[in-house]
């Protein structure tokens, strides 16, 4: 090689300072943060049937005014006198518990004291019965009285429905014989009142958990990196959009 060549290929001053002036640069750029991790979104748990009821439970829609028709609506005085015989002799029969004994005894001692009230409101329905439906009377008669039991045998309302009876059974106990027709309607709305408050409580069940669906139903659960690995939701996931990772509390 020649000297001229050999000059020819020592870089010279001038070719090295773009190559430094790119690496300065290089070192002084500033690094991007990584992205923060996505927002943590915490589901309140479901709302659930209160007093331990069942999900789609069926119960007396509320009227505009609040009330709700019931087996004891607008029922006579008689029927008023015998359902709430009916109902005294379900909180007899199933409020067993030690506490509730009084119940049972008021049950007997009512049986006895107002046995001329209960015998006239008896006949008195059976001849309503009778002349609504014929021979099928007594059947027509029967299916409402099993509605009327069944109606005071609500499994859920079972605990509030027996501290009611226990203060009826005091209140009742002291009625005097003859005045039963007068205290009976009033008597039937007390028993009913544990059935409202359920009805009532269970109707804002409802709300709450339609809210909460319409919140939280359509939200994925996506677990840490799953994101990024899978093409679409988890097996079993609810479809929806998924703003972070999801925490429900446990």
């Amino acid at each position: 090689m020649t000297a001229a060549n050999i000059r020819g290929s020592i870089p010279t001053p001038l070719k090295l300072i773009p190559l430094v002036v790119i690496s300065l640069m290089a070192g002084c750029a500033k690094k991007v943060p990584p992205p923060p991790p996505p927002p943590v979104v915490v589901i309140p748990p479901q709302p659930q049937p209160p007093m331990g009821a069942q999900e789609n439970m069926r119960i007396p829609e509320a009227a505009p005014d609040g009330t709700r028709k019931t087996v004891n609506s607008s029922v006579s005085t008689a029927q008023a006198v015998w359902n709430l015989r009916s109902a005294y002799n379900v909180a007899a029969l199933n409020c067993v518990d030690a506490k509730y004994n009084p119940v049972l005894e008021g049950y007997k001692s009512f049986l006895k004291v107002h046995d001329k009230s209960l015998d006239k409101a008896d006949a008195e329905l059976k001849k309503n019965f009778n002349g609504a439906f014929g021979k099928s009377g007594t059947r027509e008669r029967e299916t409402y009285q099993t509605q009327v039991y069944n109606f005071f045998s609500v499994p859920p309302v079972k605990a509030s429905f027996c501290d009611a009876a226990m203060q009826l059974a005091t209140e009742i106990a002291v009625l005097p014989a003859g005045q039963l027709e007068a205290y009976a309607p009033m008597g039937l709305s007390k028993f009913e009142a544990p059935f409202m408050a359920f009805f009532n409580a269970y109707d804002q069940y409802r709300a709450d958990l339609a809210a909460w669906q319409a919140k939280y139903g359509g939200i994925v659960v996506v677990a840490p990196n799953q994101a990024q690995n899978s093409a679409g939701p988890p097996a079993g996931a609810v479809s929806g959009v998924s703003t972070g990772t999801v925490a429900r509390p446990q």
